[in-house]
């Protein structure tokens, strides 16, 4: 089990970007035959997609999974809610820290895990409009130094 390769195929930048990721979970999702074709050819985006509880269950939407080439009529809607696949005791966690106010889930990754298609969600905080200008501050100044080290070791 340990040595389960794990091949990165969608990487939402823009969560990062938006809010503060406070706790990683590892979710399985529940596809179909012709999805997990496309998925193993890197056809997924998750730029647009939220993650919303219902009763006792957890559902990624706006999840865009490309239909198969050869896949005809078993393709299914490539933005249909997909089902995440928790454990009841962190399903249960997870609904009561979202009870708190400003919490939300988010999908940050979508990779296989050695035959398995995963989903990693982040318990995440929004960022506010100065904590984003900090952000963006930091990793100019960031780069500038960088840049400077390069110059400094070219001469």
């Amino acid at each position: 089990m340990g040595t389960d390769s794990v091949k990165l195929i969608a990487n939402n930048k823009k969560a990062r970007h938006d809010y503060f990721l406070e706790e990683l979970y590892e979710a399985g999702v529940s596809l179909h035959g012709t999805e997990v074709k496309s998925m193993r050819m890197g056809k997924c985006s998750i730029k647009e997609a939220f993650v919303r509880m219902e009763n006792e269950e957890v559902f990624v939407y706006g999840m865009h999974i490309s239909p198969y080439e050869k896949g005809n009529l078993f393709n299914k809607d490539p933005l249909r809610p997909k089902k995440l696949l928790l454990h009841k005791k962190e399903i249960r966690s997870l609904r009561q820290k979202i009870a708190e106010k400003g919490y939300t889930l988010v999908p940050v990754e979508v990779y296989l895990k050695g035959s398995l298609v995963k989903v990693k969600i982040a318990l995440a905080k929004g960022k506010k409009l100065y904590d984003k200008r900090q952000d963006i501050a930091r990793k100019d100044q960031r780069r500038e130094a960088e840049r400077e080290f390069k110059v400094k070791n070219l001469y």
